[in-house]
């Protein structure tokens, strides 16, 4: 099997880890911190171990998708969009709009999908440059169990820190729709933590994995035993 590339090329939600799963409550008051590795005693924290307790199915029909019905588009938090929330959270040397303070309008991003320092300037031939990437895809979590979620938690994955990162933007248009066993990060090295955040979306919203998605995603763990599923929010 091989995975596609990009050669050109973890957010506002806690994820509360239960034994039952992850809780659907936003928090927007913790900073993002880095996962860390996790000792192998703590097994419920591990992405490999919560990878096993994903179903693994075959994709599900296409048929009525539209992403409009996860999403009108993004929702606000202290009058300030999901988008500008992220871009501040991932980005350094953040510059703001005045006065609203919550328009990102400048800074600079290093790429974890490859690497790359991206400087960012909002504007109509610019702000494309980095883009808001769905880490499951929107397509992809209605293929796997989305169509079966409210739509008030399909638009809470939509929006959920946990489920967004600021990349770059070719990137994010050369992963399209796919799961981890047709596209990863151009960057090896974010293979582990990407994967990871996958796993931790799917479990806490109740999607499954295919077959092939299951084997990929193993493999890439086989060389991060200690993995953790991350827990993300953003600063308020």
């Amino acid at each position: 099997m091989r995975i596609k590339r990009n050669g050109r090329s973890v957010a506002v939600v806690l994820v509360a880890m239960v034994a039952a799963g992850f809780l659907l409550l936003p928090d927007w008051q913790q900073a993002h911190q880095p996962a860390p590795t996790v000792p192998t005693s703590q097994q419920s924290l591990l992405a490999a171990t919560i990878l096993e307790q994903l179903d693994i199915r075959p994709s599900a029909s296409k048929a009525g998708y539209n992403r409009k019905l996860f999403s009108d588009g993004w929702a606000k938090v202290d009058s300030c969009t999901v988008r500008d929330k992220i871009l501040a959270r991932d980005m350094t040397d953040v510059r703001y709009r005045a006065p609203d303070n919550c328009t990102v309008i400048a800074g600079s991003l290093n790429d974890p999908y490859t690497a790359k320092i991206i400087h960012f300037v909002r504007g109509p031939n610019t702000s494309s440059a980095i883009q808001i990437d769905h880490v499951v895809a929107v397509s992809n979590a209605w293929q796997s169990g989305a169509q079966q979620l409210s739509k008030a938690q399909r638009e809470q994955l939509y929006n959920d820190p946990l489920e967004l990162i600021a990349v770059d933007g070719p990137a994010n248009e050369q992963k399209g729709d796919s799961d981890a066993a047709g596209w990863l990060p151009a960057n090896p090295g974010y293979d582990c933590p990407y994967v990871a955040r996958q796993i931790a979306v799917k479990k806490k919203y109740h999607l499954w994995v295919t077959a092939t998605e299951h084997a990929a995603m193993k493999k890439v763990l086989s060389i991060c035993p200690g993995q953790q599923v991350p827990s993300v929010s953003v600063k308020s």
